[in-house]
């Protein structure tokens, strides 16, 4: 059996590889949604294709990644597998993603023996789906673009030219495309040597024996923290704006998560059916999404790993908006990105001291593309916009940061958007007063205003428009996320869900939500509401209103008197 010492050593040794197959992704990817925004997801897998190392990413990708890597070694037949190969797979009901979200893996061997898997997932920007950029409206998986069941693009080490040119003479954008996917190849390929030298360094057992001992004890974590935590069953139902068709019909999303021993369900059979529009999601992404919310409540401090989730069981209906299957539509994936809040909000009846209220809610993701009078070439830039975290029983929650589907990402720099595209950012700062006030206060979000210089399509993709950042023990809850078209003209309206062609000279202001507070908000503490107030993330009227806290106008200083008579007053009103 292998010691303890160096399991610790190899294991790290497999994080430094991922984190080199990121380094080398980001390198040489042609898309800033990779190598600015770092929309991949990234991992080391054993033999079975359990995670064992992964980079940060976007988080429900690497936690899907496993869900793909098995279901192609099902399709192929590990038997199959041979050394240089490498496949790509988007099919979504076994990639656990969209169609754009390509899943690109390769087998990793020393001498004969299989010792794991090498993958990468990226946003690939077009596969010949209905709509240039983003699909919003499909009813049927065959408007979602060419699916690639698990096919090799390398075999045994050489290119498969027929595959490329099936992808490059059905790309609207074929070189950035091709350039990212070939990226991925150059991130596994990092992945297949490093893995290979560790077997090298250490021998095939003694590595096998590492890694079935890193998920074990990723297990015994896991169990141990679940343990600690209240036992009981907790129902939360929250909405997703609309399914893309019906767009005036909120669409429930309802969640049953039971604490039981050491371990964990997640129960999403309360939804029945799927829905017209393509929200839908492959049981692959519902379980990454699930484990999202699972890992950040029992284990965020450690590395992801497989064996942190033997002790959590993930159910859904088969058919139904959670497990859909063919042909149900799934391209816009936004539900599994709202899913991991609605566990959180059923655990926070049970856990209101230790889970965080709503974030902002949503990924808040505005894309652009055209053709670029500068060169006469078609361009697409997109970026997510930062939402405030809720607040939860430690303290507030953060401003302005990367929604937590999403924790390894970044935003598109302004530099990077205006260098690439016709367009000037006019505006981008925190949204005051977007946090929900509380004993401690929701993060704020930000607004971003976009105006394009060209004649341009902008596709906004905001699923939580409708609805509110709810709040824990007594807070209020954030204001709402809000896009706003043509600002300051007689054409000014919201949009949330939608795909709008400009004229230059167009806008679009985004303004995305804050975080639900916790706790009463006149037990805040009225020093750090004057901070508030002076960082200009609380206005003075809402200092007022919301927390009974009195500051001066012209100094910013606290009038602590005024305050407490305001204070009494309120409390008796």
């Amino acid at each position: 059996m292998v010691d303890t010492i160096t399991t610790e050593v190899i294991r790290h040794s497999m994080l430094s590889a991922a984190q080199e197959m990121a380094r080398n992704l980001c390198r040489t990817a042609y898309n800033t949604v990779v190598y600015e925004i770092h929309d991949y997801g990234i991992g080391l897998h054993d033999p079975d294709g359990n995670t064992i190392a992964e980079a940060p990413g976007i988080a429900i990708f690497s936690g899907a990644n496993d869900f793909g890597v098995q279901k192609a070694m099902e399709f192929v037949g590990v038997q199959n597998m041979f050394r240089g190969d490498v496949f790509m797979l988007n099919y979504p009901y076994w990639s656990a993603a969209h169609t754009l979200d390509v899943l690109v893996f390769c087998p990793i061997f020393a001498s004969d023996t299989l010792i794991g898997f090498a993958s990468c997932r990226v946003h690939l920007l077009d596969l010949k789906q209905k709509d240039a950029g983003y699909v919003l409206d499909s009813t049927d998986m065959a408007q979602e673009g060419i699916f690639f069941p698990a096919v090799r693009i390398y075999d045994r080490g050489r290119i498969c030219e027929d595959i490329f040119n099936i992808i490059r003479f059905n790309s609207r954008f074929p070189e950035r495309t091709i350039g990212d996917l070939q990226a991925e190849v150059s991130a596994v390929h990092t992945g297949d040597v490093r893995l290979a030298e560790i077997a090298g360094k250490y021998g095939v057992e003694t590595l096998l024996q590492a890694m079935e001992e890193i998920n074990d004890h990723g297990e015994r974590l896991s169990r141990a923290a679940v343990a600690k935590l209240p036992k009981g069953s907790w129902t939360a139902t929250d909405y997703v704006d609309t399914d893309g068709i019906n767009l005036d019909e909120l669409v429930e999303l309802t969640v049953t998560v039971t604490v039981e021993d050491d371990r964990m369900v997640i129960d999403w059979t309360a939804i029945e059916k799927g829905v017209d529009g393509p929200i839908n999601v492959p049981i692959g992404l519902t379980t990454a999404a699930s484990r999202l919310a699972f890992k950040s409540l029992t284990t965020p401090h450690s590395e992801i790993c497989a064996g942190n989730f033997r002790n959590l069981e993930v159910r859904a209906t088969k058919g139904s908006l959670m497990h859909a299957e063919p042909p149900m539509p799934t391209f816009t994936l936004w539900t599994g990105l709202l899913a991991p809040e609605i566990v959180t909000k059923a655990l926070a009846q049970g856990l209101p001291d230790v889970v965080p209220a709503c974030t902002g809610g949503d990924v808040c993701d505005v894309m652009a593309l055209g053709v670029n009078p500068r060169n006469g070439a078609a361009w697409l830039e997109a970026t997510n916009d930062a939402v405030g975290f809720g607040a939860h029983g430690d303290g507030d929650g953060e401003d302005g940061i990367m929604h937590p589907t999403e924790p390894g990402c970044r935003n598109n720099p302004i530099e990077v958007l205006e260098n690439k595209a016709p367009m000037i950012i006019d505006q981008y700062g925190y949204r005051p007063d977007s946090g929900g006030p509380g004993r401690h206060r929701g993060g704020v979000g930000i607004v971003r205003a976009y105006r394009f210089l060209a004649p341009t399509n902008a596709i906004v993709i905001n699923y939580k428009t409708k609805t509110a950042p709810w709040a824990i023990a007594g807070g209020h809850e954030g204001v709402k996320n809000s896009v706003i078209v043509q600002r300051g003209t007689p054409e000014e309206h919201e949009v949330a869900v939608s795909n709008t062609a400009f004229e230059a000279g167009g806008t679009i202001v985004n303004l995305t939500g804050g975080g639900g507070g916790w706790g009463e908000p006149l037990e805040r503490d009225a020093v750090k509401v004057a901070e508030d107030v002076r960082q200009g993330l609380v206005s003075i009227d809402s200092a007022r209103r919301d927390y009974g806290v009195v500051v001066d106008v012209s100094t910013g200083d606290l009038d602590e008197m005024s305050t407490a008579e305001l204070r009494v007053s309120a409390r008796a009103s």
